[in-house]
């Protein structure tokens, strides 16, 4: 008897994550959405992961609007997913328990149906109170393990035992769960692993438990990896259709439907129409630019796993920022991050952790520069890893960031959301909703809130595209110019009465931008001081201003990159006396930020 293995159709979270970074305008899919329904398919992936913050950071459009629309689309029967990633759910950093509770809320009121919870470290106290937020909000829980192949030379975890154990850990917390996944988002697992690690699985649960696989084409071994998978016991597997198929997307749904010829399994699906489903998902797309590193095979990753997901949004900014040609030392120094690091599995946001510490190590200096999330990765403000980092590692981070290593449940430290949330919209005479107190919740960073950006009117749209492009997308997408030099500053000495004051008057308006009471006998002095970049990026935040008075170490500027913030900081105390760059500029490395005198 042939058994029907299931399908989930992410072309329109993975898909458009995979191939654009997520930059995707929802009235540009949605008759691509109703053409998949009218072809069959009737469980779909709508959103979550990266693509959430992307529709605010990049598209200027509200995640929660598109959904509604998405609901609409596909019609009330359509089962429609989202990604959440355990603590940090759809958010830049984790979350504390009230907003992980609202997470799932409105992700229930917006027309989702199930939710795929994973926590990338593999960490299953990540995933306990997720959980039982999904299931409390009538939700789908699909639980997670995560897979990768680790480089080459590195063992102790990601292997079938390691994730049998995990398994069992999740069964012995009690966390409420329809269905397993087993998800490998750099698509680089050994076939003969995946199966080993599936058969026992199902040898552990019984025939009644719902098994997935979820992988991408980017290794070039997806499909393999998936006929394993079947072969040992899954129900269903991710798929993608023409043209955010392969690559470092899911594998092709018409090519697994072919590849499953002959066996005792099979695909139920209407191949003309899915052909003309994807004719019309095609048609939709046309004006999109497809990087190309995302319609082929990337055999680099399997010695440095890189999620497809992950893979072109970095690309993506990089080409924003003018470093691309730095991507395959990046991908390379990447292996050494996680051999040090402690075997996270390479998924948002330990992928991004993975590649920003690599992006320093190339740009900085190797180890100059620990980053944020990699640091505090190491330091175990997350959770635990598979196996405890480098020391060497862990010591350099607790030097640079100033933090102890931490073992306790990343949930205890985090201070209600809510309230904070409410706080801000309040101050800023924004509308208190529950989507509103969820956007400031998830998009604050450690220099300000997307968030609070996107409410206030701040709505850039950012999708590349080779045609058509709206007036907003043009300048978005124009390279970036040079910021007109500031107004400089002259410098008088002035006695009054018998005290002799230093006095900085900004050469342009005439107004007094400082005075500091001098010394007997002393000479003024304007040594310049030069503020440089000391890696590129794009300028988030500019916190001072021409005239003003700044001490050491005090952040000038905020400068991101591959979704990190770095700050520029006064190297001396000093007062500016020029500011040689705007917000949204693009710099490189080296470039000059300010002038101190």
């Amino acid at each position: 008897m042939m058994k029907k293995i299931s399908f989930m159709d992410t072309s329109f979270r993975d898909g458009f994550q995979s191939v654009f970074g997520a930059r995707v305008l929802t009235d540009d899919f949605l008759p691509a959405v109703e053409a998949a329904v009218h072809a069959g398919i009737n469980y779909l992936e709508a959103g979550g992961g990266a693509r959430f913050q992307s529709l605010f950071m990049y598209c200027g459009e509200s995640a929660f609007d598109m959904k509604d629309r998405f609901r609409e689309a596909a019609g009330p029967g359509a089962q429609l997913q989202t990604l959440a990633r355990g603590i940090n759910v759809v958010a830049l950093s984790a979350q504390p328990r009230d907003m992980i509770d609202l997470h799932a809320k409105m992700f229930k009121k917006h027309g989702i149906t199930h939710i795929r919870n994973f926590d990338a470290l593999n960490d299953v106290r990540n995933l306990v109170y997720s959980g039982q937020c999904i299931k409390n909000a009538g939700l789908h829980h699909q639980v997670v393990v995560t897979m990768m192949e680790l480089p080459p030379g590195c063992s102790g975890a990601h292997d079938p035992a390691f994730y049998l154990k995990t398994l069992k850990e999740i069964l012995d917390s009690g966390v409420p769960y329809d269905s397993i996944c087993f998800k490998d988002a750099s698509g680089t697992s050994n076939p003969n692993k995946v199966y080993e690690t599936i058969k026992a699985v199902r040898k552990l649960l019984g025939d009644n438990t719902l098994i997935w696989m979820h992988t991408h084409e980017t290794a070039g071994i997806g499909i393999a990896q998936y006929k394993a998978a079947i072969e040992g016991g899954c129900d269903g597997v991710c798929l993608a259709r023409a043209p955010l198929s392969g690559g470092t997307c899911q594998p092709d749904l018409l090519s697994m439907w072919h590849a499953l010829k002959g066996t005792q399994y099979t695909i139920d699906i209407d191949v003309n129409r899915i052909l003309e489903a994807n004719r019309v998902q095609q048609e939709c797309l046309k004006d999109y630019f497809f990087p190309p590193e995302a319609q082929k095979i990337s055999s680099e990753v399997i010695l440095s796993p890189m999620p497809g997901g992950a893979l072109t949004a970095n690309t993506m900014m990089m080409r924003d920022t003018g470093t691309l040609h730095l991507y395959s030392k990046v991908i390379e120094a990447m292996s050494e991050c996680i051999a040090r690091g402690g075997f996270g599995t390479s998924v948002t946001p330990v992928s991004q952790f993975y590649f920003q510490q690599a992006y320093a190590n190339v740009t900085q200096g190797p180890w100059k520069k620990i980053t944020d999330g990699y640091g505090k990765m190491v330091l175990g403000y997350f959770g635990r890893t598979p196996v405890k980092p480098d020391p060497e590692i862990v010591k350099i981070a607790e030097k640079q960031m100033g933090m102890p290593v931490f073992d306790g449940d990343p949930l205890d430290v985090l201070e209600p959301g809510i309230p904070k949330a409410v706080k801000i919209l309040e101050k800023e005479r924004l509308p208190v909703t529950d989507e509103n107190i969820f956007i400031i919740g998830a998009l604050a960073t450690p220099g300000g809130n997307k968030g609070l950006d996107f409410l206030k009117g701040d709505r850039p749209v950012n999708c590349r595209k080779i045609t058509g492009k709206t007036e907003a997308e043009k300048k978005a997408t124009q390279p970036p110019q040079s910021a007109p030099k500031a107004a400089g500053l002259s410098q008088y000495k002035v006695t009054v009465d018998g005290t002799v004051y230093q006095v900085m008057v900004e050469d342009e308006t005439g107004e007094v931008a400082a005075v500091r009471a001098m010394k007997a006998g002393e000479t003024p002095k304007r040594p310049q001081i030069e503020v440089k970049t000391q890696l590129p990026g794009n300028v988030y935040e500019i916190l001072c201003a021409v005239g003003d008075t700044v001490k050491k170490g005090e952040t000038l500027v905020i400068l991101e990159a591959m979704k990190m913030e770095t700050p520029v900081v006064a190297p001396d105390d000093g007062i500016i006396e020029s500011l040689e760059v705007t917000k949204g500029q693009t710099v490189q490395s080296g470039q000059l930020i300010a002038v101190l005198v």
